[in-house]
């Protein structure tokens, strides 16, 4: 397994390359940590904003939801933070 503090996070580009020759009807598992201690079958996705101190960090609406909903505005009443990117979200099945 990779060093995580070397390297960069995963894209969903990279992500598309990966899984170029994987059959369409394979079942998505995520573990629970990096050293597998628990695997859950992937449940649902979302796309959010992320941003992070080292491989921790937390999970933002994206602006156009902040817009959307404004009762998000009162979760979030600084905003999303400046460095937060643009993420794919994957929730396991719990």
């Amino acid at each position: 397994m990779p060093d995580t503090k070397t390297v960069p996070p995963l894209t969903v580009a990279e992500l598309r390359t990966l899984m170029r020759d994987v059959p369409g009807d394979t079942i998505v598992v995520l573990s629970a940590d990096s050293e597998g201690n628990r695997y859950s079958p992937l449940f649902e996705i979302a796309e959010g904003m992320y941003d992070s101190d080292e491989l921790l960090g937390d999970v933002y609406p994206i602006p156009e939801q902040l817009r959307q909903q404004p009762e998000l505005r009162t979760v979030y009443p600084n905003g999303i933070p400046a460095t937060a990117v643009s993420a794919l979200i994957l929730y396991p099945q719990s």
